[in-house]
């Protein structure tokens, strides 16, 4: 298993939903914690905050975000099955995002400030997450994955929103023209 990358076709089709937790999935869920942790140990300057099936190139509604995204060291997740956003609301704010999927590339996305989701556990139980800020950000951006969604299709347009980091670690605006606009793996167009 390995993470995929655009342009790969997958990450742009939509996934279907879980039906049975039974050992298939839950192989799955384990396998999307490794590959987070393994990419995260080969991305010294960043964190690996969740993950979806279909970044697998597996189209099912599985999502794993991590218990705590201050803490680097705590390298435990949630798996949430058939995740669904209820309602998103609150005051729209843009902020930093990258993706495992969109190597080297990151962007100001707007999103809602508060999101309602829910979800399986991995033993089947229903929940429902209230979640702002970061919690709400990532939520979405995962959400958004399970159907074929990629956070530079919330900024395509916006030809300030485009980010790559340095070899220190920091985020410095790149040429839009250059490396954006008409880049076609970027945009799974190749």
């Amino acid at each position: 298993m390995k993470i995929i990358t655009t342009p790969d076709p997958r990450l742009r089709e939509k996934s279907k939903k879980v039906s049975t937790i039974d050992e298939e999935v839950l192989d799955v869920i384990a396998k999307m914690r490794k590959l987070s942790l393994d990419w995260e140990a080969e991305h010294p300057y960043e964190l690996s905050a969740a993950m979806a099936a279909p970044q697998m190139g597996i189209l099912k509604r599985i999502i794993i975000v991590r218990d705590d995204m201050e803490n680097k060291e705590k390298a435990t997740f949630t798996a949430l099955i058939n995740p669904s956003v209820i309602k998103a609301e609150g005051k729209i704010k843009k902020d930093y995002e990258g993706c495992l999927s969109v190597p080297s590339i990151y962007g100001m996305v707007p999103r809602a400030s508060k999101v309602r989701v829910k979800a399986l556990l991995e033993d089947g139980t229903e929940v429902r997450i209230k979640a702002t800020d970061e919690l709400a950000r990532t939520l979405l951006h995962e959400i958004d994955h399970l159907d074929g969604v990629l956070f530079i299709d919330h900024i395509k347009d916006d030809r300030d929103a485009f980010y790559k980091m340095n070899d220190k670690g920091d985020l410095e605006p790149v040429d839009y023209d250059k490396e954006i606009a008409n880049n076609k793996k970027l945009w799974g167009e190749e």
